[in-house]
């Protein structure tokens, strides 16, 4: 089965089951978004983000920084990457983010997709410092592009296209059970910045 761009419904689950994925829809007006939207792709230092697979360094196409409260280490893929300061535009971001959702977060990782040529692969992010039940608010910035979840076992999909300035939340036990995945595509030129805010637990 298959479900494709159900509707803006925060209180809405988008799975199924085994997990939870609200939807908030635009939180920023289109240019207020715009505007975060240059501030970031402008004035922050992106780095192709970077893996180790059988003893090699692998550079993606995609450009990431991560941000949190303190030093945190964030560890994945065989590297490891230490959190600079939060920015006072990506601050206010977390503050809008935290009153939407009723959530506090200590930490952000910002993705840069250049073209929708730029995409990542089906993963989880459910390392053990994130919790039980991790958390994450996705804030898309720029461009829309289509993003899926795909259930481990049955391999049931759902997608939903992000549009600038929306909302998504991941909770419960979503990252157990489904990976997810931006794909790919030649239809979408512009650049978009994924803001992935977390919540390390200490």
């Amino acid at each position: 089965m298959e479900l494709f761009d159900l509707p803006a419904d925060p209180a809405e689950n988008l799975l199924p089951y085994n997990g939870i994925v609200n939807y908030y829809g635009k939180v920023l007006p289109y240019e207020k978004a715009t505007e975060y939207f240059k501030e970031l792709y402008h004035n922050t230092t992106w780095k192709h983000d970077e893996s180790i697979k059988y003893g090699k360094i692998i550079v993606a196409k995609r450009q990431v920084a991560w941000f949190g409260e303190r030093n945190f280490d964030y560890a994945y893929s065989g590297t490891t990457k230490k959190a600079k300061p939060i920015p006072e535009k990506v601050r206010e971001l977390k503050a809008l983010v935290e009153q939407k959702t009723g959530v506090e977060f200590n930490s952000v990782l910002l993705n840069l997709y250049e073209s929708g040529e730029v995409g990542i692969a089906w993963h989880a992010d459910k390392e053990a410092y994130f919790g039980k039940e991790v958390i994450i608010a996705s804030l898309t910035l720029g461009a829309e592009r289509k993003f899926g979840f795909k259930h481990r076992e049955t391999k049931e999909t759902v997608w939903k296209i992000l549009e600038h300035g929306s909302l998504l939340v991941m909770r419960g036990t979503t990252q157990n059970y489904w990976l997810h995945h931006l794909p790919p595509t030649k239809k979408v030129m512009a650049p978009r910045i994924n803001l992935t805010f977390r919540k390390i637990v200490e």
